[in-house]
């Protein structure tokens, strides 16, 4: 009598499958590269995200970007509270960057940014240039106006009506 394992997937693989998914048909359908993303609060997914950097013409619309957009928007938030998200692959520094100023409580992903680069995705020259001064970095970068610009800072930090994030 042969012998039948059964395996019931934890709804952590079941929204990660949902976010693999999404990076097919995104794909697929010529939106941009294998990138998906979900956004889950509680057992329910509040915000969904494809790469669709090639079809928007915006090279910030990343999978996890887009859904993060989607997620605030539907919950009327601008920060992500007690939500998870999934992502098909580990958040380049940019979306990582997105990601923590989105403030969830939980980030799992499939693919690692090695196999991103193993694709043909590689974001190594991003992770190489953050630490470098800023005088170092391969894009000519200047600080201009500083002081004019910091009086701005100044008007916040006495504005009283502010909504803080």
């Amino acid at each position: 009598m042969p012998f039948f394992y059964l395996y019931i997937m934890t709804r952590e693989e079941q929204f990660m499958l949902e976010a693999i998914a999404l990076s097919r048909q995104g794909m697929l359908n010529g939106e941009g590269g294998p990138f998906g993303c979900v956004i889950v609060k509680g057992d329910t997914i509040v915000g969904r995200g494809w790469n669709q950097v090639t079809s928007t013409n915006d090279p910030t619309a990343h999978a996890e970007v887009v859904a993060i957009r989607d997620a605030c928007k539907n919950l009327g938030v601008f920060q992500l509270d007690g939500c998870e998200i999934y992502t098909s692959c580990e958040p380049c520094p940019m979306c990582l960057g997105a990601i923590y100023w989105a403030r969830p409580a939980k980030l799992y992903f499939a693919n690692t940014r090695y196999d991103a680069a193993t694709a043909g995705f590689d974001d190594a020259f991003i992770y190489e240039e953050l630490p470098l001064p800023v005088e170092s970095r391969k894009i000519a970068t200047s600080c201009l106006c500083r002081d004019h610009a910091f009086s701005v800072f100044e008007e916040w930090m006495i504005k009283a009506d502010k909504k803080e994030y």
